[in-house]
């Protein structure tokens, strides 16, 4: 195998992103809008503090159901213990990662910062651009 690439080498760099304080149906109207699962939540630094998904906008769809009252900002129900890749990990140990995990694609941060997003194919690639 040759050099094995590094994370920042495959991920994607171009990421919707939602504010903690976006209303929480402007939010689902991203998420629908851009036919994505899930948008990265990042402060005003770029700091992430944390990922919506639809899984978490279907249980305000129900809680805004059950209360008779809809709305709420995105911190109000965002994931905030999120799994990350730093930018300088090599694909192998991303690939592990993948394999340890549930989940289909990572984050990816560099100094504190949401840099990317890296994939289970974009791993997948990489591996398979290292060999020969």
């Amino acid at each position: 195998m040759a050099g094995i690439p590094l994370v920042s080498e495959y991920m994607t760099t171009e990421l919707v992103t939602l504010t903690p304080e976006l209303e929480i149906n402007h939010a689902m109207g991203v998420l629908l809008d851009n036919d994505i699962s899930g948008a990265p939540v990042v402060d005003e630094t770029g700091a992430m503090v944390g990922i919506l998904t639809q899984k978490d906008c279907l249980n305000a769809a129900i809680e805004a159901s059950y209360y008779r009252d809809w709305g709420g900002i995105v911190s109000k129900y965002m994931s905030r213990d999120v799994e990350t890749l730093p930018a300088g990990m090599d694909m192998l140990a991303a690939a592990s990662a993948f394999l340890r995990s549930r989940y289909r694609r990572f984050p990816v941060i560099e100094n504190g910062r949401l840099v990317g997003q890296i994939s289970r194919a974009d791993a997948l690639r990489a591996l398979r651009d290292s060999w020969p």
